[in-house]
């Protein structure tokens, strides 16, 4: 996997089916996530039999018990997932170097305190809500995406990706001149 600058954790808060949680964590373990979260929720990692990568014990996992209580690191912007009309299309949304996604219940949205504390808000463009996995999984590839460093797209369909040239580290940057 080509990795990117930064780091992004992913959580849900109120979840309310394990299975649909240990589905998130098991593509967020896979997606190279830096840590994963519940908030204010009842998960067990024996009831979401889905998370067949065991996420979270290959990867941070927080149980915050509820929103005073959350802690994520300095910097770390929170990006609520979720379907208001203020909210940026995810296609046209530049994703923070620093990062926590949060997507909510099933049944209902982020909670009013939750959606207080969110630095931004992105919305998946489509015709009604997805599943909370679903909806996890294809934010975390397009930030993998934005922030990956992958070989540009062809054209059409019968072109070819074009390959990236190899790093070459570059001479020091000087900020100031040396004084004589």
């Amino acid at each position: 996997m080509t990795m990117s600058r930064g780091y992004f954790g992913i959580g849900v808060e109120g979840i309310s089916k394990p299975m649909n949680a240990g589905n998130l964590f098991r593509t967020a373990n896979a997606f190279g996530a830096s840590f994963v979260f519940t908030l204010g929720a009842e998960y067990s990692v024996r009831k979401a039999r889905s998370d067949t990568s065991v996420a979270p014990k290959n990867i941070p996992w927080y149980d915050f018990d509820n929103l005073d209580a959350m802690l994520l690191p300095k910097g770390c912007k929170i990006v609520g997932v979720e379907l208001l009309d203020e909210a940026t299309e995810l296609p046209s949304f530049f994703h923070p170097i620093s990062a926590a996604y949060v997507l909510g219940r099933e049944r209902g949205s982020l909670s009013p305190a939750l959606q207080e504390k969110c630095d931004y808000f992105i919305k998946i463009p489509t015709k009604f809500c997805l599943n909370v996995a679903t909806a996890g999984a294809i934010v975390m590839y397009d930030r993998i995406v934005t922030h990956g460093r992958f070989a540009q797209r062809p054209t059409g369909e019968l072109g070819k990706p074009v390959p990236l040239e190899d790093h070459v580290q570059g001479a020091p940057i000087r900020r100031r001149e040396p004084s004589d």
